[in-house]
């Protein structure tokens, strides 16, 4: 980064950092001085450069975003007066974050930060490396966020929502009771952590409410593609050590639905943590929040996890149909073996998909899967 040359960059904005000035009483001036002192513009600038346009001028470098895959902007800040630190949290327009110096901080965003043009909701999410410029011994202001590495988002309202960044594995955590298990949820979580190129682990929380033998099938179709299953229980402790291991000097996400019991597994985890948790309904066996925003949580034996609240829609963010075969590990391996080229796995003849599903070397329910995604059921 030092050898990157600063320059001005004529950077898209979101909106007018400049607001349109309102022109008083026209009425009233006409009346009083008519039109001898009207000293109104007779031209419009076409530029580009006037108070109108969403462009700015900014000091800083372009460099790739391995998020997008598109060009960020990486403003110029005073280095010196300048502290590095990772956001831990963000509430609406302010962030905790964790100073290298240990000491937490209440920052806001810098305007320019927040106006740059952006497909994210929010400009700044948990995880986030960052250079803010501390305002006493408790707030500060984020001055530039560093380039990301290992950003898990989805969509929502067209808009991407960046649920975490610079993790290296996503702990799919999922229940086989109360509530049940929902595969398809698991499947789209995958796809997610494929597209991001964040190491997926599945685990199944709350197994002492049911015979873990019923669970094999299920096991048997992820193991078999190489994921890696976790069997655990927070209630009885049951593979908790195991969970530990995992996430042991890792930077670590769990995902989930609301209830599955990602707080209580890291209540396990890490004792003292003393997060919150809820029973879930007996109505209609659906969680409750208690998670209300991504916190990120160091862990005494090193590394951090990043507990997020729980997921009961999932929409897959920057995914088009074509794309979604060679994000499913079993159905891809297929994929080349098909007559037509731009086969879509669904009704064509000869397509080796269809025929893998139909000899059984291709898991049923998993096909299903593909073809809810594939047919533009991505939310």
């Amino acid at each position: 980064m030092a050898n990157d040359k600063k320059r001005k960059i004529r950077a898209e904005f979101r909106k007018n950092r400049v607001p349109r000035a309102r022109q008083g009483d026209l009425t009233r001036d006409y009346r009083e001085t008519g039109l001898e002192d009207d000293d109104s513009a007779q031209t419009e600038r076409i530029s580009g450069k006037g108070d109108l346009t969403r462009k700015r001028t900014v000091i800083g470098t372009e460099i790739p975003d391995e998020a997008s895959g598109t060009l960020a902007v990486r403003l110029d800040v005073d280095e010196q007066a300048c502290l590095n630190g990772c956001v831990l949290s963000v509430h609406g327009l302010s962030s905790n974050v964790r100073g290298d110096d240990g000491q937490v901080y209440r920052c806001a965003t810098r305007r320019v930060l927040k106006t740059l043009s952006t497909d994210q909701r929010h400009v700044v999410a948990a995880g986030d490396r960052v250079r803010f410029r501390a305002a006493g011994r408790s707030e500060g202001v984020i001055e530039r966020i560093e380039p990301r590495h290992g950003v898990l988002s989805r969509a929502i309202r067209g808009r991407r929502h960046v649920i975490v960044a610079n993790v290296d594995q996503v702990l799919i955590v999922s229940s086989a009771a109360q509530p049940s298990l929902k595969p398809h949820l698991i499947d789209r979580l995958l796809v997610m952590a494929e597209k991001d190129g964040v190491r997926p682990i599945v685990c199944i929380n709350k197994i002492d409410l049911v015979d873990p033998a019923d669970l094999q099938p299920l096991v048997g179709v992820y193991g078999q593609m190489g994921y890696e299953i976790l069997l655990v229980s927070a209630q009885t402790g049951f593979g908790v050590e195991r969970l530990r291991c995992r996430v042991v000097g890792r930077q670590s996400v769990f995902a989930g639905q609301s209830g599955v019991g990602k707080s209580s597994l890291l209540n396990a985890i890490e004792p003292g943590l003393d997060l919150r948790i809820a029973a879930v309904s007996q109505e209609n066996e659906k969680g409750r929040h208690t998670t209300s925003a991504a916190s990120l949580i160091p862990l005494s034996v090193g590394g951090y996890v990043v507990d997020t609240p729980g997921i009961r829609q999932f929409q897959l963010w920057d995914v088009v149909p074509q794309e979604v075969a060679g994000y499913f590990r079993d159905v891809r391996s297929y994929v080349s073996l098909c007559r037509f080229p731009d086969c879509t796995h669904t009704h064509e003849a000869d397509c080796a998909v269809k025929d893998a599903v139909a000899d059984g070397r291709l898991d049923a329910r998993r096909y299903e899967s593909y073809c809810h995604l594939f047919e533009g059921d991505l939310d």
